[in-house]
């Protein structure tokens, strides 16, 4: 691959981050536009200009501050732009500049604002899931990574295995343990990654949950009441089966043998 190429691709990974960022912050928002008002320090609103706003080099050359009120800037914003810029850069190395390394840019842009909005508000939104769904089967005509078939088996079962668990935890402990939107994710991962990705899928985003969940209940000391969001588990299991798919593979051969 050419190192030109790859350099151009974590640019337009860092600048579509900068845009990530902002539908981060007002998607959430009743009402929120992620178009108007233009970019503006969350503090003191004050507009930011061009030089301000240009990803990972202003904050760096404002040391993590507003440049107007002086105030910290959540480190949140470079980390979802080089984030963004190197699974932008890592797509095309491992499919090229092809339709299938275009669909799942665009799968690894909704995880990340998936992430970040549940990890602080706990929802994972419709308006990035359900679309999410139909674009993963349409976009798997397209793909070389699955067929058709395996796509839509992957987001019936997807969607059916979380509904399930959620049915017989709400049946048995009379309270909701997973919320529709974990659903409707798992359902998306299978949509674009098909059906072959949800064993992985869920057996590492349970582990890693459960790890996380039991720290936190000794943190918070709530008991069975602690409450961790489960997306962010789901969806850095996504992104590790899309990128290592065959080693995992390779791994489970190795094992069985």
């Amino acid at each position: 691959m050419d190192p030109l190429i790859l350099a151009i691709s974590m640019i337009f990974g860092a600048i579509v981050g900068s845009f990530l960022n902002v539908v981060i912050l007002r998607l959430p928002e009743e009402n929120g536009s992620v178009v108007f008002p233009p970019s503006h320090c969350p503090r003191c609103k004050t507009p930011l200009s061009w030089s301000e706003n240009i990803p990972l080099i202003s904050y760096i050359v404002l040391r993590g501050r507003c440049g107007h009120c002086h105030v910290p800037i959540s480190l949140q914003y470079p980390v979802v732009e080089l984030l963004l810029s190197v699974l932008t850069a890592s797509v095309v190395y491992r499919f090229g500049l092809t339709i299938t390394a275009a669909g799942f840019f665009l799968f690894c842009a909704a995880l990340i604002v998936i992430i970040w909005i549940d990890f602080h508000h706990q929802i994972i939104p419709d308006v990035i899931s359900l679309p999410g769904i139909g674009i993963g089967f349409v976009f798997s005509f397209f793909s070389t990574f699955i067929s058709w078939q395996d796509s839509l088996i992957g987001l019936l079962v997807g969607g059916g295995i979380l509904y399930t668990i959620a049915l017989i935890y709400l049946l048995l402990r009379k309270q909701e343990g997973m919320g529709g939107g974990d659903i409707k994710l798992l359902a998306m991962i299978g949509a674009f990654l098909g059906w072959q990705s949800l064993p992985f899928v869920i057996f590492i985003s349970s582990i890693t949950g459960s790890v996380v969940g039991l720290l936190a209940m000794i943190q918070q000391k709530k008991g069975g009441n602690t409450r961790i969001p489960f997306g962010p588990f789901l969806s850095c299991s996504a992104l590790v089966y899309l990128f290592f798919r065959n080693d995992i593979f390779r791994l489970l051969q190795l094992y069985f043998q």
